[in-house]
C-alpha cells in the first residue's frame, strides 16, 4: 500500500467530535499514516496534544496563531503559544501562521507583527514554518524578505498562487508547496501553475474539514481523502500514484523530521 503524509489537517476541531477515532482509522486504512496538526489559536493546543498522546507516531503537533485569529488579545495568545513551544520539544513546526486579508484588512498591522514574531520563533528553534496566505501575497512576501526567510524552511499551505508567485517562492529553496483538494476542482488554475513546480517541492495536505477534493467536494474533508489528491497529481505530472506517494512522503518526512 502507498504511504502518505497529510501535512495539514485539523482533525482536532469540533467537526470531528462524533467520529474522530474513526476518521483517524480511515486515514490509516487509506495509507495516510502520518497526520500533521497545525494549531489555530492557543485553545487548539490541548486537543492537539491529546491526539498526539492517543496516536503516537501518527499525529504530530504544530503551534502557531492563525492570521484570521489575530484580534485584540493576540499578544496574550502569542505568549501562551510561545510558552508551549518553549516547554514542548515534540512540536514539529511553527504554524499555521501568515497573513489573511480576504475578509478585511483592519488587522493588517497586527497580522504582520504576529507573523514576523512567529518567523523569529521558527528561526530560534530551527523549525519549519507553515504559512497561510490569502489575498495578501505582496504583504506576506515583503515580511518574508524582511525576515530573511530564504534561510528558513517551511511550506506554503494551500498554495493557489499564480505562476509569478510560484517563480518567486521557488527561490526560497527550503520551502515546499502544500497541495490539497483545490487541485482537483474543474475551474482551478493550479494544474497549469504546477507545471512550473517540480514534484520534489510538493507535499500533500487536506486542510480538513475544509476543501474536500473531487469526488467528495461539498462534504466534510478528512485525511483519508489524500489519495484523491495524489491521483490528480499523478495525472498532472504524467506519472504513477505510487511515485507521487513516494516523493511527497519523502518531502514531508524530510521537512518536518518525522
Amino acid at each position: 500500500m502507498n504511504k502518505f503524509v497529510d501535512t495539514h489537517t485539523h482533525l482536532f476541531v469540533q467537526e470531528f467530535d462524533e467520529d474522530r477515532a474513526a476518521a483517524v482509522q480511515r486515514a490509516i486504512d487509506a495509507g495516510v499514516n502520518k497526520l500533521c496538526l497545525p494549531s489555530i489559536t492557543a485553545d487548539s493546543i490541548a486537543p492537539i496534544e491529546a491526539m498526539c498522546r492517543e496516536y503516537p507516531g501518527v499525529c504530530y503537533a504544530m503551534a502557531g496563531l492563525h492570521p484570521t485569529e489575530v484580534g485584540d488579545d493576540y499578544k496574550e495568545q502569542l505568549a501562551v503559544i510561545k510558552k508551549h513551544l518553549d516547554e514542548n520539544k515534540n512540536i514539529i513546526a511553527v504554524g499555521e501562521v501568515g497573513i489573511d486579508l480576504y475578509w478585511d484588512d483592519t488587522r493588517r498591522g497586527e497580522q504582520i507583527v504576529a507573523f514576523e514574531t512567529q518567523i523569529a520563533w521558527a528561526r530560534e528553534r530551527a523549525l519549519p514554518l507553515v504559512i497561510h496566505s490569502r489575498n495578501a501575497f505582496d504583504c506576506l512576501y515583503e515580511s518574508m524578505q524582511r525576515c530573511r526567510c530564504s534561510e528558513l524552511t517551511g511550506v506554503f499551505h494551500c498554495f493557489s498562487g499564480t505562476k509569478e508567485h510560484a517563480d518567486l517562492l521557488m527561490k526560497l529553496e527550503g520551502f515546499m508547496f502544500g497541495i490539497g483538494g483545490v487541485v482537483t476542482y474543474k475551474k482551478s488554475d493550479l494544474p497549469e501553475v504546477l507545471s512550473y513546480i517540480p514534484l520534489e517541492r510538493i507535499v500533500l495536505e487536506t486542510d480538513s474539514p475544509y476543501l474536500a477534493p473531487v469526488p467528495r467536494r461539498g462534504k466534510r474533508n478528512e485525511s483519508s481523502y489524500i489519495p484523491f489528491i495524489a491521483a490528480r497529481l499523478a495525472e498532472i505530472y504524467n506519472t504513477t500514484i505510487e511515485h507521487v506517494a513516494e516523493v511527497t512522503t519523502a518531502n514531508a518526512i524530510r521537512l518536518f523530521s518525522i
